[in-house]
């Protein structure tokens, strides 16, 4: 039996798993367990179930394991271990199976080994872990990239804060804060189609218009972070996801427009990246009762 201070985290994405032995004590990963897999996300739930399976054990290193914690996008039913997810072009043949039930004969765990927390909760709860808001007793997070995720971190644990529909301008959050709206916008103004943020950017050192997009995005983001910081009084902004890779392009718009309202809040980007979320999964686990 492995050190019961050593648990296992895993962060499940739409096309991936990336799991990893978690040491509780000094909140780091142990890096030669770090494993990342590609996932088929229509796949069959067998055989969706064997990949996540294959991650877990090649991070488990042959060893046991009493914990098992996994970071999971929703909706699901995470103290029972059902699946929710549907019309969201991932998952769709695992809606209404409980995966806890699934995974435990292939782990060879029981069900009550295996613990399942919201993804946008656990990137917040692995940054004040072990990342760069650790300390902060009260803290949020937004993640930017395809969707809108938000989290509030606040009485030793953090929560899914399901802001992404928050009224903002003429729609919802999530309409302003994610690729779709880079891709809209390119595409209203030039009559020309791009893939994502990443190939945007990297026109941004020579085109004004590109330049002014990501200031756009700036402000909007400010409007949505000075409302959420209004209703949490948070002191901490962690930001994460795609997007935030060109953060220094939207920075100075973004700050600008928090400065008269929130200037006293610590706002950063996400050094962890997707480890945040497997770093938070393993950490849920302290809370568990009878944990050690």
């Amino acid at each position: 039996m492995t050190n019961p201070s050593i648990v296992i985290g895993a962060d499940i994405g739409g096309s991936h798993i990336t799991a990893a032995q978690v040491d509780l004590t000094s909140h780091q990963l142990i890096t030669s367990s770090l494993v990342r897999l590609p996932v088929n996300s229509m796949a069959t739930a067998q055989e969706v179930i064997t990949t996540w399976a294959q991650g877990i054990k090649q991070a488990m290193q042959q060893q046991r394991f009493e914990k098992i914690c996994l970071a999971m996008p929703g909706p699901f039913d995470y103290e029972a271990g059902i699946c929710l997810i549907s019309d969201q072009n991932k998952y769709p043949l695992l809606y209404g199976l409980n995966v806890k039930e699934l995974l435990a004969p292939v782990l060879e765990v029981t069900t009550n080994d295996i613990h399942i927390n919201n993804d946008a909760a656990c990137f917040l709860q692995g940054e004040v872990f072990s990342g760069k808001v650790k300390g902060y007793q009260h803290a949020v997070s937004v993640t930017l990239g395809t969707g809108l995720g938000t989290a509030i971190y606040e009485n030793g644990a953090a929560r899914s804060a399901d802001r992404w529909n928050m009224p903002l301008l003429d729609s919802m959050a999530e309409e302003y804060l994610s690729t779709r709206w880079f891709v809209k916008q390119y595409a209203a103004v030039t009559g020309e189609q791009i893939h994502g943020v990443r190939e945007l950017a990297a026109q941004a050192l020579s085109n004004n218009l590109v330049k002014g997009l990501f200031a756009e995005f700036g402000k909007n983001l400010a409007v949505f972070l000075n409302r959420f910081l209004d209703e949490t009084g948070a002191k901490a902004v962690v930001i994460g996801g795609n997007i935030t890779q060109s953060y220094p392009l939207f920075k100075n718009a973004l700050l600008a427009g928090m400065e008269s309202r929130h200037a006293d809040v610590f706002i950063t980007t996400s050094v962890l990246g997707e480890l945040a979320a497997v770093l938070g999964a393993g950490s849920f686990c302290c809370q568990q009762p009878n944990f050690i």
